[in-house]
């Protein structure tokens, strides 16, 4: 049987701190708003936004072990931690909550890298999940503003933030950023 809203909500929540809900609750409210200003469905927003991170504050050997032992993206494991909850986040929202919708788990399991040839859903949830009202970081007025005209603009403002980031940490960049940022600067110049 699958979760009603109420009961994803109530599992969800119980698996992370009072100030990640938070977060959650402002990546499912800012999904909502930019699924009805960009024509994607609002319900199936809300549903990945309450699941995005449901892995979150795994212990990091038991998300690795979800990778491996069903045959998640093994390249993954090469890249900074906190890239795994996503592909774990969908293969939990699948398998333990019944999740049967692949936008919906597309959605979960990009929301921190992007892709290449990002759905429409997929684009409403990770931008929802940089421009959510809690997040404080430098340059997001300026990621908001520009999700104001595009989700492409907002996107490839929110990945180079990123990437920036990285890059000034000496950080390694997870390939498929790099490949989404490209896809949809080539998406907007094809508009021009």
């Amino acid at each position: 049987m699958a979760y009603s809203r109420e009961a994803l909500i109530e599992a969800v929540s119980a698996q992370m701190p009072d100030k990640r809900w938070q977060h959650t609750l402002g990546v499912m409210e800012t999904s909502i708003k930019l699924a009805e200003m960009y024509g994607a469905d609002p319900q199936r927003a809300e549903t990945a936004a309450i699941l995005h991170d449901v892995a979150k504050y795994w212990p990091v050997e038991r998300m690795k072990d979800i990778i491996v032992q069903n045959g998640l993206s093994a390249e993954l494991l090469q890249y900074d931690k906190q890239l795994w909850h996503a592909e774990v986040g969908a293969f939990v929202a699948e398998h333990e909550y019944e999740i049967t919708d692949p936008g919906i788990l597309g959605a979960i399991r990009y929301h921190t890298s992007g892709r290449e040839g990002m759905s429409l859903l997929e684009k409403v949830v990770c931008l929802a999940d940089y421009i959510e009202p809690g997040r404080d970081f430098p340059g997001v007025d300026e990621i908001r503003k520009k999700s104001m005209m595009s989700l492409e603009e907002g996107l490839i403002a929110g990945f180079d933030s990123t990437i920036s980031l990285l890059l000034q940490k000496r950080r390694v960049v997870f390939p498929l950023t790099v490949l989404a940022r490209n896809d949809l600067v080539r998406i907007l110049e094809e508009k021009i």
